[in-house]
């Protein structure tokens, strides 16, 4: 208990919403106009002017009940077993003083852990007081802890709900970012990369064949553009205030566009056979970047590659990939960045596998294997 007690102290309070000061004003008028046709009409009340005071001196608790939940139950519920003390007419006899209940709510709902075990006490003293004074029979007692109770789960209920659905939305966005971050890498990297590799080459070849580096210019104009090209399109979708680009993602039979290279580089083979028409969207464009990805990897990191081979072959279940080459691997040609993470992610959340590793002859090879129809990711 005292564990539970602990750590219901240190209980932080919830974010509270932003401030509505026109419907808390609408509220306490409407709680005004209530009071004063319960106290006309109520021919029974003993001193009619008291209790009407005491009720309407309560009403600007209200309004600081989300930001001031346990000094305004506080005030409220000591107000309320207090005034008797000074004569039979000073008491919440008005049925209209059950707004006072929205204390005790707002206190589970908006107050801190220490707001709610130092809040409870003065509320169960008060009830207390008051049946100990004769001012509520047992019955009336017992129906006044219930209806607090209820109060208490609802404010408890609506908080642990409201963080249940922050905790939604946080994983939502950190899914996102955690795919901006692949397909980032996964197309501006590899233009970018190439670039790197075209320059290297162009700075090699410029004293013996100028031709050479002006067509190595030429390819990394080319991929410069469409690495700005896939800038440009992730901020659209970032910015709110511009639509999202419509170009459709790049598939399987796009594939040939990363064979043609040509001059200082390694020749790439791709190989395309089996059923390939009719897969789904996310799978055909996940096999086109986990290729993508495994043939920048290899241009980057292999050593003396003269051929590096994209093969993707379909059948009724399946979709295979591999990327391999004939040159000499690094122990981890993904170094410390997130290439091989995000294959790795891209195909788990399709419900497929990817390994990346040592080929079995020389080189490094890259397989996945994705199901034809996979779950949305």
């Amino acid at each position: 208990m005292r564990h539970l007690i602990r750590s219901l102290w240190h209980e932080p309070s919830p974010d509270l919403p932003p401030p509505r000061p026109g419907r808390d004003r609408a509220l306490i008028g409407a709680l005004l106009a209530a009071i004063a046709l319960e106290a006309a009409l109520h021919a029974t009340l003993p001193d009619r002017l008291p209790a009407l005071l005491l009720t309407i001196g309560l009403l600007p608790t209200l309004l600081w009940r989300r930001r001031r939940p346990l000094l305004m139950v506080a005030i409220a519920f000591t107000v309320t077993t207090v005034a008797p003390l000074f004569g039979d007419g000073t008491k919440a006899e008005l049925v209209t003083t059950v707004y006072l209940l929205a204390l005790p709510y707002c206190l589970f709902r908006w107050g801190s852990g220490r707001d709610v075990v130092l809040g409870t006490p003065v509320i169960g003293a008060a009830v207390g007081i008051s049946y100990a004074l004769g001012e509520m029979s047992l019955g009336d007692t017992i129906g006044c802890v219930a209806v607090a109770m209820a109060a208490f789960a609802l404010g408890t209920a609506l908080r642990f709900r409201a963080r249940v659905r922050q905790r939604e939305l946080e994983q939502v966005a950190l899914k996102q970012r955690e795919e901006l971050a692949r397909d980032l890498h996964d197309t501006v990297a590899h233009h970018v990369s190439a670039m790197a590799i075209r320059a290297q080459a162009g700075l090699a070849m410029a004293g013996t064949r100028p031709e050479a580096a002006v067509d190595a210019l030429r390819v990394i104009e080319a991929e410069a553009g469409r690495a700005l090209t896939e800038l440009r399109s992730m901020v659209r979708v970032l910015r709110r205030d511009e639509p999202a680009g419509f170009d459709p993602q790049p598939q399987i039979r796009d594939l040939a566009r990363l064979a043609g290279r040509s001059g200082t580089g390694p020749v790439v083979d791709v190989r395309l056979a089996g059923e390939l028409g009719g897969l789904p969207s996310a799978v055909d464009t996940a096999v086109y970047r986990l290729a993508q990805e495994s043939l920048t990897n290899a241009l980057r990191h292999a050593r003396h590659a003269t051929q590096v081979t994209v093969s993707v072959t379909a059948d009724g279940s399946t979709v295979q990939l591999s990327v391999s080459d004939d040159g000499r691997a690094a122990a981890d040609p993904a170094g410390s960045g997130y290439g091989l993470r995000g294959m790795y992610e891209r195909a788990r959340l399709l419900g497929g596998t990817c390994t990346a590793g040592p080929g079995p002859v020389q080189g490094w090879l890259v397989t996945a294997s994705l199901p034809r129809n996979a779950p949305a990711a």
